[in-house]
């Protein structure tokens, strides 16, 4: 199975640590959580990031800069807007995304 690596982006601990959880309940999905905008662009240079997740409480410009910069990238990081839904709105979004990943 493919591992993936997710930043999740959001102003809501409670709800970035829910995301988290989440993310890591399925085998081979790892997380960093992020509340601070400035260090997201760092941290997606120098780290393996396969998905960015934008969680609730962000700043539209923000969303807009941030998914200028991933597409920006020498390596394919994709973007997700994630404001809710459960565990299978998730998946399914990621699963949009890597339509290989499914079983």
């Amino acid at each position: 199975m493919k591992t993936l690596h997710f930043l999740v982006i959001g102003k809501n601990q409670e709800i970035l640590d829910t995301l988290k959880k989440i993310i890591e309940n399925n085998e081979g999905w790892t997380a960093e959580i992020q509340s601070d905008e400035n260090f997201c662009y760092d941290y997606i240079k120098n780290n393996t990031v396969d998905i960015v997740l934008l969680s609730s409480g962000l700043e539209d410009d923000f969303e807009k800069d941030i998914k200028i910069f991933c597409a920006g990238l020498d390596k394919e990081v994709k973007v997700i807007d994630h404001y809710g839904g459960g565990s299978g709105l998730l998946k399914n979004e990621v699963y949009s995304l890597f339509p290989n990943l499914q079983r």
